[in-house]
């Protein structure tokens, strides 16, 4: 907890000083402000207690769908009138098919994070409180209105004294107050009363108002905004194609950030984006494989990527420009999500349940032997007859029945994930409706897995290549085209990597198995090899190869490959 000059153990300190999501310390503030609490409740409860009997009645009079979603509707609005938590609350409720039923989350999907401004006066008082100086003394000019107003913030268009163009991001007056309060309120309802909810939750409803505090905590507090922008620059440093604001430290605070402005296109903006003479499919190219490398790669990642938060370029790139809902991946998880698609894609429906194991979709003690069959079903029906027809909100719609059946969960952190998966895939279908996201996706995996830059994502690669003890031609076979359709595969370095790795202690198990699958069932399989040679033929000229071999065999030091030979020749 982090409070700026005050006792935290005293229960009279400001509750708008809060930086850090405690819910102990907002605890003893409420407390001793019961009719804070008290008047909160009421308002809450009334709106909610209407809408229970509204529900209950339309369900016993009508009980049609269009009366259900009605009812949805009206949830809908109700959570925008409470504000902005529950504006918030609704938008994660959108991302968790395992808690909401498929006509309450088509609805809350609708959810717009949009308010009207407040007033002009107030906000310059916060920018002149909050930066120590005037509003004349910081910029040189400013927007007399905000240009975008949101839940928890509006945007002003600034131009400093050096003349640089920025954006000038103010929190709303009161914010903490109203977020503590709700979090309050809720954390209270949830220990009270959440063991009488039939929500298949997996763990403490507590632990997710948990969660959702401190990320909400942490979207509201600027300069956390700001060190995560930076972040995200150096994680995109080498790739021309991604664009990150500057952020002006000198003109920011907790509640006021100044950062470059970017002029563009949001990417819903299709006809500007082509009248600019921009190619939509590349800028939708861009943020998928700009998404995949956060998950994948940095492993940190934009969790909110929304329309009001990318941007189209004037020179062609993609630009993000909202910092504020950020995760962080482990090494691990990068490497499951990475397998779990190359399994989804060759349809190894039990590889797959253990990979939802491993990143929490299903507790280990789960018995996933019923499971299967109803996830063959499931995505078997979303992949089609082909990866084209493949897409992420299908998969949620689907799922959303499947949790209600098999003990499944969603992870706090899956779904920012997943929000993430199905906004950017919105997006790229308002750009380009005949847009495959996997068309993208999957090259961009295989490459990832066929490079195996670490030790772990080499392990990754066995599991997909060897089932059952059995070496996978028509895998791997499948996974070089599909990754040479990637305009950044470059096939001789991934194959002097795989010579590599073939030639050392760590490659041992594959060369077994490579032999053994050569001479399986008492023959030479040499047609599944010349399969594959006819696939890099063209890019791995024998002189080329044989340079290859060498700079590998260069690395190795002599005694390294004179113990490898013999036992190369031993399992022969």
């Amino acid at each position: 907890m982090n409070w700026q000059h005050q006792d935290p153990s005293d229960p009279s300190s400001d509750i708008r000083e809060i930086r850090r999501y405690d819910p102990r310390a907002i605890a003893r503030y409420y407390r001793v402000r019961p009719w804070k609490v008290i008047w909160r409740a009421i308002t809450i409860i009334w709106f909610f207690v209407w809408f229970v009997i509204h529900l209950q009645w339309e369900k016993w009079i009508n009980g049609d769908l269009t009366q259900q979603n009605k009812c949805a509707a009206e949830l809908r609005q109700i959570l925008t009138r409470l504000g902005p938590t529950f504006i918030k609350v609704g938008q994660a409720l959108s991302t968790r098919p395992d808690l909401i039923r498929p006509d309450f989350l088509h609805e809350l999907i609708k959810l717009q994070d949009q308010l009207p401004p407040f007033d002009n006066d107030q906000a310059f008082t916060i920018i002149e409180q909050s930066l120590g100086c005037s509003i004349n003394e910081a910029y040189r000019e400013i927007s007399p209105h905000p240009v975008a107003a949101a839940s928890l913030g509006q945007v002003y268009r600034a131009v400093l004294h050096t003349s640089e163009e920025v954006a000038v991001k103010v929190q709303r007056p009161n914010l903490r107050p109203t977020l503590t309060l709700d979090l309050f309120l809720m954390r209270w309802a949830a220990c009270q009363f959440g063991g009488l909810l039939p929500l298949n939750l997996g763990h403490d409803l507590t632990l997710i108002i948990d969660e959702f505090g401190i990320k909400l905590f942490e979207e509201i507090d600027y300069i956390n905004e700001g060190r995560n922008a930076e972040k995200f620059a150096a994680n995109f440093r080498d790739n021309p194609e991604v664009k990150v604001p500057c952020i002006y430290w000198q003109y920011s605070s907790h509640r006021v950030l100044t950062l470059e402005w970017i002029n563009g296109f949001k990417l819903t903006d299709t006809d500007n984006i082509k009248a600019a003479g921009l190619d939509p499919y590349n800028i939708v190219k861009i943020g998928v494989t700009s998404g995949l490398q956060q998950l994948l790669e940095h492993g940190f990642f934009h969790a909110d990527p929304h329309p009001g938060n990318l941007f189209a370029t004037l020179d062609g790139k993609m630009a993000y420009i909202d910092f504020g809902m950020m995760d962080q991946l482990e090494e691990e998880t990068k490497e499951t999500i990475a397998s779990s698609v190359v399994q989804l894609i060759n349809k190894d429906y039990l590889a797959l349940a253990k990979d939802f194991v491993a990143l929490g979709f299903l507790t280990p003690q789960t018995d996933i032997t019923p499971i299967i069959p109803a996830l063959e079903k499931v995505l078997g029906n979303a992949l089609g007859q082909s990866v084209g027809d493949f897409n992420f909100k299908t998969i949620t719609d689907d799922f959303s029945e499947l949790m209600y059946e098999y003990p499944f969960r969603v992870p706090a952190k899956f779904a920012l994930i997943i929000r993430s998966l199905i906004t950017q895939e919105g997006l790229a279908l308002s750009l380009d409706p005949d847009f495959k996201i996997v068309e993208v996706a999957y090259p961009y995996v295989s490459r990832r897995l066929l490079t195996g830059e670490s030790p772990q994502l080499r392990r990754r690669l066995l599991d997909v290549l060897l089932k059952d003890g059995k070496f996978q031609w028509q895998r791997l076979e499948n996974m070089i085209a599909i990754a040479r359709s990637d305009q950044q595969f470059d096939l001789l370095p991934t194959a002097q990597l795989g010579l590599q790795y073939l030639l050392s202690d760590e490659g041992h198990y594959l060369r077994r198995q490579l032999l053994l699958a050569l001479t399986e069932d008492d023959r030479l399989h040499t047609e599944e090899v010349e399969r594959i040679w006819s696939l890099i033929s063209d890019e791995l000229k024998p002189q080329n190869l044989l340079d290859a071999a060498l700079n590998v065999f260069r690395e190795l030091s002599t005694v390294g490959v004179a113990a490898i030979v013999p036992k190369t020749i031993k399992l022969g």
